[in-house]
């Protein structure tokens, strides 16, 4: 599976417009990241390798709101973390929507610049761990009383689906990218995981 990189769509957005189609999200977006300080030690062990990752973000719990098929909390503090990367345009809005809700500023969007085969590989032989965590957070926010807490665990069942589906093919995908700095053509054999 050929890996789509979103970072030219984000490069695309224009400073002060809004996302196209999110304007009730993001009124005026900034298409400036916070890079004055790397986060990349402190992001969540949940993420998904890929370019876009949640770190020390706030426990406000608002980016499931926009980008429900791409952000899920932790169960500990509340944080946000990116469990499936973007594949299209409108999906990587939606992801910059929920990075520009979060008040600490802590999600970023250069995983490219750190993840390594040999990372993205040893999260994978890892998922077994993530895997069971959004299974009992399924188990626990299912029944929970919190309607948002309802809502996130069909986040952590959809990161489940993700694990079992097609995960490891856009993985496979991504450790081409990383490895060619490029996609792969149709045709051409994907390194394994």
């Amino acid at each position: 599976m050929a890996y789509w990189d979103p970072i030219p769509t984000v490069n695309a957005c224009v400073e002060g417009e809004p996302l196209p189609g999110l304007a009730e999200w993001v009124r005026a977006y900034d298409v400036s990241w916070d890079t004055s300080h790397d986060v990349w030690g402190e992001r969540n062990w949940r993420n998904v390798p890929g370019p876009f990752y949640g770190a020390a973000t706030d426990t406000c719990r608002v980016g499931r709101g926009v980008a429900p098929g791409h952000v899920l909390y932790d169960d500990e503090y509340g944080q946000e973390f990116v469990y499936r990367q973007p594949r299209t345009p409108e999906e990587t809005y939606r992801v910059m929507a929920a990075a520009w809700q979060d008040l600490m500023a802590g999600f970023q969007r250069d995983g490219d610049e750190h993840w390594t085969p040999e990372l993205v590989r040893e999260w994978w032989r890892d998922r077994g761990r993530v895997r069971e965590w959004a299974v009992g957070l399924d188990r626990e926010w299912s029944v929970s009383e919190r309607a948002e807490e309802r809502e996130a665990a069909g986040g952590a069942r959809a990161y489940v689906a993700h694990i079992d589906g097609d995960l490891g093919d856009r993985l496979r995908g991504y450790l081409f990218w990383l490895q060619e700095a490029r996609p792969a053509r149709p045709g051409e054999g994907l390194p394994g995981l």
